[in-house]
């Protein structure tokens, strides 16, 4: 009596064992493939992709939808608390004036508070005369047209200090995305360009980086507030032009 069964008479594991062998073949020559082909490649670099590299520029411009005032009071005299009320009853009347033209409670921020001892200086002797208070409030101005009346009403109120009008944009997200993809248009179409020069075609984008700046706001606008001091002056026209947002992006491109 014989375990191995007749081929003939078994043909399901004729063709079991048939396929077990030729199986077993294919993997041991594989493995000898793969052997054969890291021994080829000891002390060979890998090949890479052959790619090149475009810089692309997006530029889109927009109109500010926000003024940031900076305005303030300086005041002198003999001693703090005399010249703190002086400057607060000052600082006050340009609270007052200014939220009369609808600004927020929110969109004003005192930016800076200080008192300082005043000097006079002879002969090498130093010598206490008085004290100095300054104060400065940011003001936030959503309505542009009322930039100038701002500045208008802070002179007429005891400001004698503007250290600057600034604008800018509130969400500046949709002006750097179409910046972004003006780049990487940019950036397509020189490569392109360049890809018919050399006779070669674009595959797909290997690796892709990119730096944008915000918003960049025009020179802040200074000015002394002494034409301001005295009441019924006109607003001064203050103009908001606009501002740039940049994008650049480096694109490598896979070519063949």
């Amino acid at each position: 009596m014989s375990f191995w069964p007749n081929w003939k008479e078994n043909a399901y594991f004729s063709f079991f064992l048939t396929l077990l062998i030729v199986a077993l073949g294919l993997f041991i020559g594989l493995k000898a493939w793969n052997a054969y082909a890291e021994h080829e490649g000891i002390g060979r670099m890998p090949r890479t992709r052959d790619v090149i590299t475009i810089d692309g520029e997006g530029k889109v411009s927009g109109k500010p939808t926000l003024a940031n005032v900076d305005v303030g009071v300086y005041s002198e005299g003999k001693d703090v608390p005399s010249v703190q009320n002086d400057n607060t009853n000052k600082v006050n009347a340009i609270l007052k004036a200014v939220k009369a033209l609808g600004i927020a409670d929110a969109d004003i921020q005192t930016s800076n508070y200080s008192i300082n001892p005043r000097f006079d200086y002879n002969n090498g002797k130093q010598t206490l005369v008085g004290y100095t208070v300054s104060q400065s409030v940011r003001i936030k101005v959503r309505d542009l047209t009322k930039v100038g009346d701002v500045l208008a009403r802070a002179g007429e109120s005891g400001a004698n200090q503007v250290n600057g009008v600034t604008f800018s944009i509130d969400d500046p997200s949709a002006m750097k995305a179409d910046a972004r993809k003006k780049a990487l248009d940019d950036a397509r179409a020189k490569a392109n360009t360049l890809a018919d020069a050399l006779g070669v075609h674009i595959v797909r984008v290997v690796t892709f980086a990119e730096s944008s700046s915000a918003p960049q706001p025009p020179m802040p606008v200074y000015a002394k507030m002494d034409a301001y001091a005295t009441g019924g002056v006109s607003s001064p026209e203050i103009q908001a032009g606009s501002l740039d947002v940049t994008s650049n992006v480096s694109v490598t491109y896979e070519i063949q």
